[in-house]
């Protein structure tokens, strides 16, 4: 069984409207969880609804949190920030809001995708000098906030894992570390949307690869948490016919937003490798830290897809994934 922490996103828990930050919390706790990663934009209307500030509504979802025996592992998603084209003084501002935010819930961690605008810079002497703001500024005050880094697979100039820690060696903060997703992973080097197989050439061979690399080059102490979610399979494949596509969307974007179940919901049609993606990340690695469950599922938007369901549906993942890497012989 694999003992490491299990949070969930408040995303993956509900994307309607009508299911507040406070219920969403709730249903976590009653189902088991032991953390969440509070999302901004939630905890900002249900500010509006409390009619309080931001910041008070950050302290009073802590307490929320407190009284359910949760932990609030994140603040996300902090968006296109390095390499912007946008003032830089603008961003910091806007970064430093999200901080007292994140120490107000007490997070450890500010997630932080990596920038997936079409004109961010590449120059990687202003990326490395922004994020180097951005860690001294969010351990500057405590508590200190540590920028969790997630490359993902439609991002502009850090889409690998690989590329991802060097420029974490690069920035050279202990406040600036990775967060791994096994949907960014897996669509990165495994799943394609666009091929009738659902897979790249060769896509076995280099996801174990590329595995290798990370379980003999990863430090550990540079993982600030994993995160796992599926994909769905593409019948027919992804197109410009497709009623989901927009001109201009990296086709990964596109799927991420909507069609990115739980692990293992093979009846939404999710066929990525995550169980091994998972094991060499969690097992192989011995990785002790947080994981958290991150989906984006297009029947969250539904009123009548109940947080308390979600958050079953994400358990019994879970469950399944243990089991299966339990059964699972050594592939590494």
């Amino acid at each position: 069984m694999i003992s490491n922490k299990l949070a969930i996103s408040t995303s993956s828990l509900s994307q309607d409207p009508s299911h507040s930050l406070h219920h969403k919390v709730h249903a976590a706790a009653d189902a088991g969880y032991e953390g969440v990663e509070i999302v901004y934009g939630e905890l900002e209307a249900w500010s509006q609804l409390q009619n309080i500030s931001l910041l008070a509504a950050a302290e009073k979802i802590k307490s929320i949190c407190d009284g359910r025996n949760l932990t609030i592992l994140s603040l996300a998603p902090f968006e296109n920030y390095e390499g912007d084209r946008s003032p830089l003084h603008e961003r910091l501002q806007k970064a430093n809001l999200w901080i007292e935010v994140a120490r107000k819930l007490q997070a450890p961690f500010l997630q932080v995708p990596a920038h997936y605008g079409l004109n961010a810079s590449g120059d990687e002497n202003v990326i490395v000098t922004e994020l180097q703001q951005l860690a001294d500024l969010a351990s500057s005050k405590r508590p200190r906030v540590s920028i969790a880094y997630e490359p993902m697979s439609w991002s502009t100039h850090h889409s690998t894992w690989e590329s991802a820690l060097a420029l974490t060696t690069a920035v050279d903060r202990l406040n600036f570390g990775l967060c791994l997703d096994t949907f960014h992973i897996a669509t990165n080097l495994w799943g394609d949307c666009l091929a009738p197989s659902g897979k790249f050439p060769h896509a076995d061979e280099n996801l174990q690869a590329s595995l290798r690399r990370y379980l003999d080059s990863c430090p550990l102490d540079k993982v600030f948490f994993v995160q796992l979610s599926d994909g769905e399979k593409f019948e027919p494949p992804f197109s410009v016919a497709h009623p989901w596509y927009q001109a201009g969307e990296a086709p990964q974007f596109t799927w991420s937003k909507h069609a990115r179940p739980f692990p293992y919901e093979s009846h939404f049609g999710a066929y990525l490798p995550v169980a091994e993606i998972a094991k060499a990340c969690i097992v192989d690695k011995k990785y002790t830290g947080w994981v958290s469950l991150e989906i984006f599922d297009r029947r969250m938007r539904q009123g009548d897809v109940q947080p308390e369901t979600a958050a079953l549906r994400g358990m019994e993942s879970w469950k399944r994934l243990n089991a299966d890497i339990c059964r699972a012989e050594p592939k590494l």
